[in-house]
């Protein structure tokens, strides 16, 4: 007896018998479409909450071991911004999250530092960050939540960013390009690893494959 997991096939070979067994074959074939529940569980993005932060900072610790930030960088981000807060959430359990805030253009934050304020003069935006626990990823997840944080960034003339892990092209597909690179920023892009780059976009009202 064979069977597939994205199908839910099954064939019925040396054990055809149990086709006669109607109790049985809806048995196993409840239990095919249980395992695959199991390896593919489903997850939605929805408003991050002071209550999650716990949660935010473990997948945090799992995805950035390298570049570390500090509890009270997420708590301000909520606090300051909530509506450019978002996790991913699957049966209850926190597998994702994406934070983004407006800013001065050309002016993102150090690594783990506090920003006090949202300043007034601030008309661009910038996501700070996106993070999935790798069991979620490759299923268009992480499109969904920039189209979320992107959507509140319309108002805004640009979004930015500092891509890391050498993720450039994967950010191209959303419009994002390299953006100015001086003296300044140089300096504060390596506080990100040697790969940092501060990318920007055109905001416009298609922004983005899902």
């Amino acid at each position: 007896m064979t069977h597939s997991n994205r199908s839910c096939h099954w064939e019925f070979t040396s054990l055809i018998i149990l086709v006669t067994d109607h109790h049985l074959v809806i048995l196993l074939i409840w239990h095919e479409t249980t395992l695959n529940a199991k390896m593919n569980p489903t997850a939605s993005w929805r408003p991050m909450y002071n209550h999650d932060l716990s949660a935010v900072m473990l997948v945090a610790d799992e995805i950035h071991p390298g570049l570390p930030e500090g509890a009270s960088v997420f708590a301000e981000r909520v606090e300051l911004f909530p509506e450019g807060c978002f996790v991913l959430e699957s049966r209850q359990e926190i597998c994702g999250y994406i934070i983004s805030h407006p800013i001065r253009r050309h002016c993102p934050p150090a690594l783990d530092t506090l920003l006090v304020e949202i300043p007034p003069t601030a008309d661009h935006y910038y996501i700070h960050d996106l993070a999935i626990l790798p069991s979620f990823q490759g299923r268009g997840l992480a499109a969904e939540g920039i189209k979320k944080v992107l959507d509140v960034a319309r108002n805004c003339r640009t979004t930015c960013l500092i891509s890391v892990y050498g993720t450039l092209a994967f950010w191209k597909r959303f419009g994002f390009e390299p953006g100015m690179d001086d003296a300044d920023m140089s300096a504060k892009l390596r506080g990100y690893g040697n790969d940092a780059m501060y990318l920007e976009c055109q905001n416009t009202t298609e922004q983005a494959p899902v």
